[in-house]
């Protein structure tokens, strides 16, 4: 069923994509804002008011911030390129173009103030993806409960494929038509897991690390960010200041692993440092990081990655984090809880429905190749 698979791969690349943004606004915001000890006047003056901004936001309980990238599909495309994909799978236009213009909105709370707390201490978490003009899909995790609501139409042109419709269901599948018609649902979240394990296992949970380690890592990061980070400092627009932070990508990289490599057997499973050899395929580019401050406080992050591709049909991508007021989360009012098991197969009666196929079509004894599908498919 190649249409099922492509659907798939689309799916993981955007997922793919949102994780390597998430993750690359935290290594952004630890790596160069914490430095106290540089060698000048104004090195000194600029890690401290960047260093005293974060410490003002991980005192806050709740924080909220947009995720932009500041690029275009032909950047996407070309970078795309630089992987080397398999035929057949390289980026799709409607994907390129869908991850050029989102716009990710998340908001995290705690009951302790963010610089303290750990997984456990989390009460709600909601993301929100922003595209060609409407709401494409948002969540929220509060409880026991993931909230989902989304814009299948929507969804599906930004995709390049379209979304099962709510008559592709089967009669019983109640919640999910609700779903695709852009109301409000829920899951039980530990129910969902236990639901998709793998029979006989228990879900793993995410990988945490102890706070004596967490102190270890970030002392680490200061050492290597007053090694290896230049900063300058300017006046911005409406009595703003904007602190530049630019370093050596590869280098810093290795200088921070090899402060980090006494602590590897801390480091809970997932978490294996690279190799030096792993080290090589990293570009040594420079990275520049523009972060503004309106009142001593963190309003905006400007990373330039452009560089580190390589590749002059790279021509503009960045990443933007821009902080907004922080938001109280809330359930959502009259969300339909969904059956596991109705969702699941009422999932794969809609994509049956959708491509055409019906069980008769392959009838009892067809054994499909095993090379026909992707590895994870599970």
């Amino acid at each position: 069923m190649p249409t099922i698979t492509r659907d798939r791969t689309d799916e993981e690349t955007i997922i793919t994509a949102i994780r390597k943004t998430l993750t690359a606004t935290a290594v952004v915001g630890a790596v160069l804002a914490g430095s106290a000890a540089c060698g000048t006047v104004e090195q000194i003056s600029a890690g401290q008011k960047l260093d005293q901004a974060f410490g003002k936001l991980g005192k806050e309980k709740t924080i909220s911030f947009e995720l932009d990238l500041d690029t275009d599909a032909q950047s996407l495309k070309a970078l795309d390129a630089l992987s080397n994909p398999e035929p057949g799978e390289e980026i799709p236009d409607e994907v390129a173009d869908l991850l050029s213009d989102a716009k990710i909105s998340v908001t995290a709370q705690s009951k302790k103030p963010i610089e303290e707390s750990g997984e456990k201490d989390l009460v709600g978490m909601a993301m929100k993806v922003r595209a060609h003009g409407g709401d494409i899909v948002e969540y929220r995790v509060i409880g026991d409960y993931t909230y989902i609501r989304s814009d299948a139409e929507l969804l599906g042109k930004a995709m390049g494929t379209p979304v099962p419709s709510a008559e592709d269901l089967p009669p019983e599948a109640s919640g999910l038509k609700k779903a695709l018609d852009g109301e409000w649902v829920k899951i039980n979240t530990k129910e969902m897991a236990e639901t998709t394990a793998e029979p006989g296992t228990e879900p793993e949970p995410e990988p945490t690390l102890d706070a004596r380690t967490q102190k270890q890592l970030l002392d680490a990061l200061r050492k290597t960010v007053a090694r290896e980070v230049d900063f300058e400092t300017a006046d911005g627009e409406d009595g703003a200041e904007r602190i530049t932070a630019t370093a050596p990508f590869r280098t810093l990289i290795g200088e921070l692993l090899d402060e980090m490599r006494p602590l590897a057997k801390k480091l809970p499973p997932g978490m294996e440092l690279p190799t030096d050899g792993d080290l090589k395929e990293i570009p040594d580019g420079e990275v520049t990081a523009d972060f503004t401050l309106k009142n001593g406080e963190l309003s905006e992050v400007h990373v330039d990655l452009a560089e580190l591709a390589e590749n002059a049909e790279v021509k503009k991508l960045g990443l933007v984090v821009r902080m907004t007021e922080g938001q109280t989360l809330t359930a959502p009012a009259g969300a339909t809880e969904l059956d596991i098991e109705e969702m699941l197969g009422g999932v794969g009666a809609a994509m049956m429905g959708a491509e055409g196929f019906s069980e008769e079509d392959f009838g009892e004894e067809v054994v499909l190749p095993e090379e026909d599908f992707p590895a994870d498919a599970a």
